[in-house]
């Protein structure tokens, strides 16, 4: 019965809202963004922790004081990651939203590519508190091609939450609404 009524709807799916869940998956690509730099940068790859162009963490103390502020960096995206799946969650109890997959994958990738922007110019421009890559020869360059990326992801998320398989349309049945 569900699908047989998606099937016959389908091409009125224009009318559905989809600012919940475009909402809803920008909060949870920040989220998951954050946890992507956290886990990949800061720990596998150890290219810098928090505050590593502050505090270099070149002793047992230094080292402890990144690790802290690497902690409530990940408690920060771990409250993001659980109020996007509480948004997730809210949209789909309602029936007027938009549910497509295009507006999920290009939303998550958006508010990846919005953290890793305020996370770069915050961070790595403004306040100075770590580069992309601390070892390497000029670490400006890393700082910028995150940027790059980061602006990259974002415009492809755009792109994304744009695509729809269906037209807009100017008649909307009675049955409905």
């Amino acid at each position: 019965m569900r699908y047989a009524y998606r099937r016959r709807f389908k091409k009125y799916r224009a009318i559905l809202n989809p600012a919940p869940l475009i909402t809803a998956s920008l909060v949870l690509g920040i989220g998951m963004g954050g946890f992507v730099d956290g886990i990949v940068f800061h720990q596998l790859l150890q290219w810098h922790q928090m505050l590593s162009a502050k505090v270099p963490p070149d002793t047992l103390t230094a080292k402890g004081v990144n690790m802290f502020w690497d902690g409530v960096f990940h408690m920060l995206m771990l409250v993001a990651v659980g109020v996007g799946v509480i948004l997730l969650w809210r949209v789909a109890q309602r029936r007027e939203v938009d549910k497509s997959g295009w507006l999920l994958a290009g939303g998550l990738l958006a508010g990846w590519g919005i953290f890793n922007i305020i996370e770069g110019l915050i961070d790595h421009q403004l306040m100075g508190l770590h580069n992309v890559r601390e070892a390497a020869a000029s670490p400006a360059w890393w700082n910028y091609g995150f940027l790059l990326a980061s602006v990259a992801m974002l415009l492809g998320g755009i792109v994304a939450m744009r695509h729809r398989g269906y037209k807009p349309v100017t008649h909307v049945p009675e049955s409905i609404h």
